[in-house]
């Protein structure tokens, strides 16, 4: 088993828009570096040629200031304060992002080998916003 840990903002692989003369861009500026991190952590390791690959990734979000007290304690959470971030981005959308940067990091051939995706959001209170990620083969 490989474990990577990304610093960063997590960022959906979302919708490709059409800029004319047969070009498509990403939508989201914030996926590229989020990719690029992925990648670049992925780099750092040497994957086995396995046949089948399984991943397990736990996103880190960062935690919107709104969910904090104010004043002198502004450190603590809200009693209100969601305890998962159940919104925004998508995690199957922060799944592929992160997938083509294993990718591109050569964790592996193509995504289509990956038979098993373990994926969770939390939110990163006590620890800097990126993902966990464990990759490994499965039989």
């Amino acid at each position: 088993m490989i474990e990577i840990d990304v610093i960063g903002t997590p960022a959906p692989q979302g919708s490709k828009r059409h800029v004319g003369g047969g070009r498509m861009v990403e939508s989201s500026k914030k996926v590229k570096p989020w990719r690029s991190a992925v990648s670049a952590e992925a780099l750092n390791h040497t994957f086995g040629p396995w046949p089948y690959v399984g991943v397990s990734v736990v996103f880190r979000l960062k935690r919107p200031k709104s969910h904090y007290r104010t004043g002198r304690f502004a450190d603590q959470l809200r009693a209100d304060a969601p305890r998962y971030p159940a919104k925004y981005p998508d995690l199957d959308k922060l799944c592929r992002s992160t997938l083509d940067g294993l990718k591109a990091g050569g964790a592996f051939e193509d995504d289509a080998l990956v038979v098993v995706l373990d994926a969770r959001k939390v939110f990163a209170d006590r620890s800097e916003p990126g993902a966990r990620i464990q990759v490994f083969p499965t039989l």
